[in-house]
């Protein structure tokens, strides 16, 4: 289900030391791509994958070992392969059509929920 997969989404961005504000941003990202009808059975964990990847690239500065590390961890948590992760960023960005910074109405309600819980 979509909420299971954010709470996967939440608890590997944890694990990665990600910052409530780029799960926020993953959340969004997510959503929007749901609303497209972009999401089946087959695509659903790289579009979570690929949302959290994007979100992580935007929101934080990480190295390029951190990077590595990120997708590391998604392989593993989401079981898939890496190659198809990095063409799926690809179409996510299309789908987003490019607007990967969020108005901050998009974010904060996420946010909120996110550090609210910790």
């Amino acid at each position: 289900s979509v909420y299971s997969l954010k709470r996967e989404m939440r608890n590997l961005s944890e694990e990665c030391s990600l910052e409530p504000v780029t799960v926020s941003m993953a959340y969004v990202y997510f959503e929007k791509l749901v609303l497209q009808g972009k999401l089946n059975k087959q695509n659903r964990k790289l579009c979570a994958g690929a949302c959290v990847l994007l979100a992580a690239k935007i929101s934080s500065d990480l190295r390029k070992h951190e990077v590595k590390h990120l997708i590391d961890k998604l392989e593993e948590r989401f079981r898939f392969n890496r190659r198809d992760l990095i063409g799926f960023e690809f179409t996510v960005l299309v789908a987003l059509e490019l607007a990967l910074y969020l108005p901050e109405n998009q974010v904060l309600p996420h946010y909120r929920r996110l550090t609210q819980q910790s």
